[in-house]
């Protein structure tokens, strides 16, 4: 990592309010960062052994632990987007044709400044840019979305973190709208191995019964409209 890179990770959470989270979000951030600088992951000779690995290394893994969450909730015309957590969401999924508008929150500061500088490239009308900051501070204004998204992240954080991620997307959303995330199904045969091999690249994973990710949800207020199984992970759609 650069050291400038570096200086913006240290102060990732400087301008916001300090929480207990600091520490474990700051080393998803991290985790995140070196993946897409395409840094060297330095991993023990037996966790290179294991099958999901060679699946890491490939590219395959990538399409197994994917949730295309617009198969529940596809973005329409005109609808104000979030993607929390969005990567680089803009660049490789099809808004321009969705016609949506996308406003994005992410703790990765490398895929935040690659999608502010090249998403008005894209479509500057519908990329409304990205936000450095975490999903239980969300820096938008109450009642501003159709939808919101969140995928690829929930597992690296336990369930009381998401009683407040959850308290926020119901604040941002507009009544009436839906939020799409997915859950790390622990029963699924690759959860375990994925869970060793995200540990070791920086990032330890929860492995949460979805009953327990259930109750998370109705506690919130939210009810669950629709449910799609995935390799890895439970894709769920809310209204609250």
């Amino acid at each position: 990592m650069s050291k400038k890179s570096d200086s913006q990770f240290q102060n990732l959470f400087a301008s916001q309010k300090s929480t207990n989270w600091d520490e474990k979000l700051g080393q998803v951030a991290y985790r995140f960062n070196r993946e897409y600088q395409r840094e060297t992951f330095e991993l023990p000779t037996e966790v290179q052994a294991m099958p999901i690995f060679r699946e890491w290394t490939s590219g395959i893994l990538a399409g197994k632990i994917a949730s295309p969450f617009w198969e529940v909730a596809q973005p329409q015309k005109n609808q104000h987007c979030i993607d929390i957590g969005c990567g680089i969401s803009f660049l490789i999924y099809p808004w321009r044709d969705w016609q949506a508008f996308f406003h994005g929150q992410e703790i990765s500061n490398v895929a935040r400044d690659t999608l502010n500088s090249r998403g008005p490239q894209l479509n500057s009308k519908l990329f409304k840019g990205v936000e450095l900051g975490a999903a239980h501070q969300l820096n938008y204004s109450s009642e501003k979305f159709d939808l919101a998204i969140a995928t690829g992240f929930s597992c690296y954080f336990p369930l009381e973190y998401w009683n407040a991620v959850l308290a926020e997307v119901k604040r941002v959303l507009k009544p009436g709208g839906h939020f799409v995330f997915d859950i790390l199904n622990p029963e699924k045969p690759l959860a375990e191995d994925w869970a060793v091999l995200e540990t070791y690249l920086g990032a330890e994973v929860f492995l949460e019964p979805l009953t327990e990710w259930e109750k998370t949800i109705k506690a919130a207020g939210g009810k669950v409209i629709t449910h799609k199984s995935g390799e890895l992970f439970e894709l769920y759609k809310v209204r609250f």
